[in-house]
C-alpha cells in the first residue's frame, strides 16, 4: 500500500468559521511585514533605484507561486496545504520535509520578531526592559491564538488594516510630493532616481544579488491557504486572496519602493535605518519617527500572531496524518489546537530567554541561518508538486476557479528563477552561510521523513 493511502486522518476538530473578509485581509497582511518598512532600507542600499526591478521579478515569481498553490488549494482546501499535497504526489516523506521546515522557519521566525518587537516598545518606553517586553508581546499573541480562530481572524484583520492604511496613505503623499502638489515642498523629479550615480548604480550583478535579499520579503503569502481549512468558504475565499496577490504586490511593495527611491537619494543612512521615516521625515511631517516605530510594532505583533497561526496549524495537521507526535491533533471544545500553539510559540520562548541570559550564542545564530533560506525550499517544494499535481486537478475538477496560466511553460519558468537565486545566494557571500546550513536541515527533514514514510507503510501492512 502507498505512503499516501496508508495516512489517515484523525478527527481534526478544527472549525470553519473564518470570514471572507477575514481571509482575504490575513493574506493581504501576510505580504505586509516589518521587513517592508524597515528592511526595504538593506535592499534598496544594496542595488540603488534599481532595486525597483528586482522587487519587480520577485513580485512575479510570488505571483506565479500562489497561483500554483492556490490551485491546488482550491480543489482541496486544507490547514495542511502544501504539506498534504507534497504528501499526495510525492510521497509522505516531501509532505513531512516541507511540513517541518515551514513550520521550522516560522518557529524561529517568531523568537526572532518578539526580540525585534522588544526593541521598538523599549525604544517607545524606555522604563520597560527588552526581555520583558519580548515576554508580554509573545505571551499576548499566545493568549490570542488560544482564545478561538475568531480571535487570530479579528486582530489579524486590524492589524492589516494598519499596515494597508499606512501604506495607501504614503503612496498618496509621494504622488503629491512628485507631482508638485503637497504643501511646502518641492519635486525632486528624476534626480533621485537617475541622478545618484545612475539608475543601477551598483551595478546589474547588485541587482540580483538584490532580488536574493527581497525575496524573503514576501514570505507569508501562503499563509491563506493555511487559513483556508479554517474558513467558512475555503475556495471561494482562496480565490479571491490568489487574485488580489497582484495588486498588493504591484501597489505595496513596488510603489512604495518606487516612492522611496524618487523622493530620497537612495544612499542615504537613512533611507536605510527607516526609510518610511526617512521620506516622512524629509517631508517635515511631524512625529514620524514615533508614529512609523508604533506602525512597526504594530507589523511585529500581526507576524507574531500569523506566525503562531501557521505554525500550529501546520504541526497540527502533520499530527493528524502521523508526521508529528499525536498529542499536537488535540484541539480544545473551542476547536483551538492547544498544544501545537505552544508546540509553535516553544522555539520563540526559549529564544527570548535564551536572549536574555546568553545574547550572543552560537544556537541563536543557527537557528536564524538555518531557517533564513526555507522560503526558497518551501516554494520549490510547492513548484514540484504543482507540476505533479496539474493534470490529475484539472481533470476531477474542470471548474476549477484558480487554474495556473501557461502550464507547463510558465512553471518552467517560474522553478528555473528559484534556481537562479539558489545560485545567487551560493555566490553571495552574505548569505552563503544560511544557504548551507538550510540546506543542512532540509536534508535531515527529507532523511527522517524517509524513516518516518517506511514506518507508516509498515504499520500499514502490518495492518
Amino acid at each position: 500500500m502507498s505512503a499516501v493511502t496508508s495516512e489517515h486522518r484523525s478527527d481534526v476538530g478544527l472549525r470553519n468559521v473564518l470570514s471572507k473578509r477575514q481571509l482575504t485581509m490575513i493574506s493581504i497582511g501576510g505580504v505586509i511585514g516589518a521587513g517592508l518598512f524597515v528592511g526595504s532600507g538593506n535592499a534598496i542600499a544594496s542595488a540603488g533605484p534599481a532595486i525597483i526591478l528586482s522587487y519587480s521579478a520577485v513580485g512575479i515569481i510570488v505571483v506565479a507561486i500562489m497561483q500554483m498553490l492556490g490551485e491546488m488549494s482550491t480543489a482541496n482546501p486544507t490547514s495542511g496545504s502544501f504539506s498534504d499535497y507534497a504528501s499526495r504526489y510525492m510521497g509522505s516523506w516531501a509532505g513531512f520535509s516541507v511540513g517541518w521546515l515551514y513550520a521550522y522557519q516560522w518557529c524561529v521566525t517568531i523568537g526572532f520578531e518578539a526580540i525585534a518587537g522588544a526593541g521598538l516598545v523599549n525604544q517607545l518606553l524606555p522604563a520597560v526592559p527588552t526581555w520583558l517586553a519580548a515576554l508580554i508581546l509573545l505571551g499576548a499573541m499566545i493568549a490570542v491564538n488560544l482564545i478561538t480562530v475568531e480571535a487570530f481572524g479579528t486582530f489579524e484583520y486590524w492589524f492589516a488594516m494598519i499596515k494597508v492604511a499606512t501604506i495607501c496613505v504614503f503612496l498618496v503623499i509621494g504622488v503629491l510630493v512628485f507631482l508638485n502638489l503637497f504643501p511646502g515642498t518641492h519635486s525632486p523629479g528624476l534626480t533621485n532616481l537617475i541622478g545618484q550615480g545612475g539608475f543601477a548604480p551598483k551595478g546589474w550583478g547588485a541587482v540580483l544579488n538584490g532580488s536574493v535579499v527581497v525575496f524573503f520579503s514576501f514570505f507569508g503569502t501562503e499563509v491563506i491557504t493555511v487559513a483556508a481549512g479554517e474558513a467558512q468558504n475555503p475556495k471561494e475565499s482562496v480565490r479571491t486572496g490568489i487574485k488580489s496577490v497582484v495588486w498588493r504586490i504591484l501597489l505595496f511593495y513596488i510603489g512604495s519602493i518606487a516612492v522611496i527611491v524618487t523622493l530620497m537619494p537612495w544612499n542615504s543612512t537613512k533611507v536605510m535605518d527607516s526609510p518610511y521615516a526617512a521620506v516622512l521625515g524629509h517631508l517635515g511631517l511631524p512625529y514620524v519617527e514615533t508614529i512609523m516605530k508604533v506602525i512597526v510594532l504594530c507589523a511585529v505583533l500581526s507576524c507574531l500572531n500569523s506566525g503562531i497561526y501557521s505554525a500550529s496549524r501546520m504541526l497540527h495537521a502533520m499530527a493528524a496524518t502521523h508526521k508529528a507526535p499525536s498529542v499536537l491533533s488535540r484541539t480544545n471544545k473551542r476547536g483551538v489546537p492547544t498544544f501545537a500553539v505552544f508546540g509553535a510559540a516553544s522555539i520563540g520562548i526559549l529564544t527570548v530567554i535564551a536572549n536574555y541570559f546568553l545574547p550572543t550564542t552560537d544556537i541563536y545564530e543557527f537557528l536564524i541561518d538555518s531557517s533564513g533560506s526555507v522560503a526558497v525550499i518551501v516554494y520549490l517544494y510547492i513548484s514540484i508538486t504543482h507540476f505533479r499535481s496539474h493534470h490529475d486537478i484539472v481533470k476531477n475538477n474542470p471548474d476549477i476557479p484558480v487554474k495556473m496560466w501557461g502550464y507547463p511553460w510558465v512553471s518552467a519558468i517560474i522553478f528555473v528563477a528559484m534556481l537562479a537565486v539558489i545560485v545567487g545566494m551560493a555566490t553571495n557571500a552574505s548569505s552563503q552561510r544560511s544557504l548551507l546550513l538550510t540546506a543542512l536541515v532540509t536534508i535531515i527533514s527529507i532523511v527522517i521523513g524517509f524513516v518516518n514514510q517506511k514506518k507508516l507503510e509498515t504499520a500499514s501492512d502490518k495492518g
